[in-house]
């Protein structure tokens, strides 16, 4: 159902591209107020050309896709492109082997000391000289 509307939606759009340029700029007639007839400007203009009718159909076709579009993207559910994905870890942290515990904490290298486990205070630090 997705790529009909998809499919009339990009068609649309690229008709409603072509029928406005095609049609005829209404600028030339604003000219004839600075100094020429201006009966032409505000006043009728005679029956819609085809091609407005065109431009004010394809106008409604592309705002009626545009809105299902946005409310069925609304209602599909937010997944990731990991969310399938097998053993994948959080960024930062890397993955552990299979059959190998995962630890909370990284060991500390030899000859340091060992943080305290999360929630504890810590303890005081000497002064320094």
């Amino acid at each position: 159902m997705t790529a009909i509307i998809i499919a009339v939606h990009v068609i649309v759009c690229l008709l409603l591209i072509l029928i406005v340029l095609l049609q005829v700029g209404k600028g030339s007639e604003m000219g004839a107020a600075f100094g020429g007839s201006s009966q032409t400007i505000f006043g009728p203009t005679g029956p819609r050309s085809l091609l407005e009718k065109l431009t004010a159909g394809a106008a409604i076709i592309f705002m009626v896709t545009s809105l299902s579009l946005a409310y069925i993207a609304a209602k599909k559910p937010q997944a990731s492109v990991f969310s399938g994905a097998p053993g994948t870890a959080p960024a930062g942290q890397p993955q552990a082997p299979e059959g190998a515990p995962a630890s909370p904490q990284p060991a500390a290298p030899q000859g340091q000391p060992q943080p305290p486990p999360l929630g504890q205070p810590q303890p005081a630090l000497p002064p320094q000289r």
